[in-house]
């Protein structure tokens, strides 16, 4: 097996990643500034493989000090996580975000051309499509963006597949994520928002567990058949096991974009009766006018995947909710919650 680089490793994606890995096999180093996640997430991967991550604290922006642990790690491949994720925190505060993604892009891809490792594996998203001209949205279809944080992945794909023209040994798979939602089975790690959530599932999962006090629905006029946005969410689970094909997977030098998604879309009120049924508690809601630059549907096609992967994403909205749950409800404070009793109820 391989060593594998993960950055924001300590991520809600990231440690589900980190986990596919550690059960594959893989040696992994995680890099990661603990700026939006926790230790105790990769304590508990640990725990539940059975195995160990050599952690190193680093800032993915300085690269004298992420050029010095790629040579350490002495991996053949990177997954590259760190960076901020929030759409509207990247309208209210889009230098941070162009720092952060871009410039963090920018100096891993230096690290990685100065230590000679040429695989890498990038977290994308599908917010780099823009408005949807066609459903489901295949890898395909025109790239644009309509907030700060979806143009950061823009220029950082764009900046992969310039440097792949340039240096074309390379190995680069983007991964243009769809929803993720949902927890390890074990709900010993999931997400695990600073402050307000800005995701649909985490904040129904804050609410039912009490921290707040209802779900703001944003539009219901829709052309949809209940009126509310259709989203395309898939369980973290899935899309780890969605990166661990990329890196096991043998293919020839190139630059490839897949999507990583169900291929089916759920509204708003869908997931919130999923969530209410797995929790058993009423999620209170009111509706309020959309907010701009909501689209009404957006879902993948993912015969892409499938076919260079052999990936399929498996589970349901009903596991999505149950998992999610069962960590919320285990550690109601996220990771802050750090007490035995997750841990004695969960294994």
């Amino acid at each position: 097996m391989s060593t594998v680089f993960v950055t924001g490793g300590a991520g809600y994606i990231g440690t589900h990643t980190c986990l596919e890995l550690l059960q594959a096999g893989h040696k992994v180093f995680v890099y990661d500034n603990l700026s939006n996640s926790s230790r105790l997430g990769l304590e508990r991967v640990e725990r539940l493989a059975k195995g160990s991550i050599e952690f190193i604290e680093g800032d993915v922006r300085d690269g004298s000090t992420l050029e010095h642990a790629l040579r350490h790690s002495q991996c053949e491949s990177v997954i590259h996580f760190a960076g901020l994720k929030a759409v509207g925190e990247s309208v209210k505060n889009p230098l941070i975000y162009y720092d952060n993604n871009v410039v963090g892009t920018y100096t891993l891809l230096n690290a990685m051309q100065a230590t000679g490792v040429k695989k890498l594996v990038f977290s994308s998203s599908a917010t780099v499509y823009g408005e949807p001209q066609s459903l489901p949205i295949e890898e395909a279809h025109p790239l644009s963006a309509t907030n700060p944080y979806g143009r950061t992945k823009l220029i950082a794909e764009d900046m992969l597949r310039d440097h792949f023209h340039a240096y074309p040994d390379w190995n680069i798979t983007i991964l243009r994520y769809f929803n993720p939602v949902g927890a390890h089975e074990s709900g010993l790690i999931g997400e695990d928002p600073k402050g307000t959530p800005s995701n649909l599932m985490p904040f129904i999962a804050q609410v039912a567990v009490g921290m707040r006090e209802k779900l703001n629905i944003w539009g219901n006029d829709y052309p949809t058949p209940d009126g509310t946005g259709v989203r395309d969410y898939i369980h973290v689970v899935d899309l780890a096991t969605g990166h661990l094909r990329a890196i096991e997977k043998i293919m020839p030098p190139q630059c490839i974009e897949l999507n990583l998604g169900t291929g089916r879309g759920y509204s708003v009120l869908e997931v919130l009766r999923a969530f209410e049924e797995a929790s058993g508690k009423t999620i209170a809601h009111e509706f309020f006018p959309r907010r701009s630059g909501d689209v009404a549907a957006c879902f993948a096609g993912t015969k892409h995947a499938e076919s260079i992967l052999q990936w399929r994403a498996e589970r349901n909205l009903k596991t999505m909710c149950a998992d999610h749950w069962r960590w919320q409800h285990l550690n109601p404070a996220g990771y802050a919650s750090n007490n035995d009793f997750a841990i004695k109820n969960a294994t």
